[in-house]
C-alpha cells in the first residue's frame, strides 16, 4: 500500500452513521445517568471558577478536545464567543482546558433551580460577557448511541429591547476523533431540551457545544448511559 493511500486513510473519517433529533423525555425514561452539577455547594453566578477539567460518573468535562484547535466568533450583540477551529480530535479522545479564567464555571442557575454549568468565552470568568459564551467538551467512558441535555438562553434587556438570537452547535465525534455530525439549534428563551440518537449503534464517544447567543448559554441535566459491568 502507497504511503499516499495511508495518509489519506487516516485523514479520512469512515463514519456514515446520521445523528437524528429525539424527545429529551423518551432519552430521561431510557437512559441511565444523568450528569449534574451538584457535588459543589449552590453559590449565585459566577459561581466557581474550574480551571481544569471535571471528572463526573461516566463522563470528563472540558473545553475541547486534544488535537482541536480553538477560534473565536462575534455574536449579534459585538461579544465574542469561542468556536472550534480544526475539529478532528486525537485518538483517544480526551478533554482539554481552557486558558486560565476561561475554562468552565459552576454557579447555582436561577432559571434551572439548581447548580448548572457555563462555558467561559474569551471575555472569561470575571466579566458577564464571558460567562457561558465558550464550548464545552464531553467525552463519554463508553460509546453511546444517544445522549441529551439542557440548555438556558438569556437575553438581558434592560432597555427593552431583545438582542437577536443566536445558535447552538452541538458537535459529534467518534472517540478516533472524527467528526460525525454538526447539529445547529435554535432554543427559544429560557430552557430547551434536546436529546439526540446515532442511527447506527452506539459509535459517539463525545460532543462540544458551542454557541452564538448574546446572552450565552448554561448547560444542565446531560443525558447518557453507563452499562453496569457483572463480575
Amino acid at each position: 500500500m502507497s504511503l499516499r493511500l495511508l495518509f489519506l486513510l487516516a485523514f479520512t473519517t469512515p463514519v456514515s452513521a446520521e445523528i437524528i433529533a429525539v424527545p429529551y423525555s423518551d432519552l430521561r425514561l431510557e437512559l441511565s445517568n444523568t450528569l449534574t452539577f451538584e457535588t459543589l455547594p449552590q453559590r449565585p453566578e459566577p459561581g466557581f471558577n474550574l480551571d481544569h477539567p471535571l471528572r463526573s460518573a461516566g463522563a470528563w468535562v472540558g473545553e475541547h478536545f486534544a488535537g482541536q484547535s480553538m477560534a473565536e466568533v462575534v455574536a449579534t450583540n459585538g461579544s465574542p464567543h469561542d468556536a472550534l477551529g480544526h475539529a478532528f480530535g486525537h485518538r483517544p479522545l480526551s478533554v482539554q482546558p481552557g486558558l486560565p479564567n476561561r475554562n468552565l464555571s459552576i454557579a447555582f442557575h436561577r432559571g434551572f433551580g439548581s447548580n448548572a454549568i457555563l462555558p467561559l468565552g474569551p471575555d472569561g470568568f470575571d466579566r458577564v460577557s464571558g460567562r457561558g459564551e465558550g464550548a464545552l467538551a464531553v467525552v463519554f467512558d463508553t460509546d453511546q448511541m444517544a445522549v441529551g441535555f439542557r440548555v438556558h438562553t438569556d437575553y438581558a434587556a434592560p432597555l427593552g429591547n431583545i438582542p437577536s438570537s443566536g445558535d447552538v452547535r452541538v458537535h459529534f465525534f467518534t472517540r478516533q476523533g472524527y467528526p460525525i455530525e454538526t447539529k445547529v439549534l435554535t432554543p427559544g428563551r429560557g430552557i430547551s431540551e434536546f436529546g439526540f440518537r446515532v442511527t447506527d449503534g452506539p459509535i459517539l464517544g463525545g460532543m462540544v457545544v458551542t454557541n452564538t447567543d448574546p446572552g450565552g448559554i448554561a448547560i444542565d441535566d446531560i443525558l447518557f448511559q453507563i452499562d453496569l459491568m457483572l463480575f
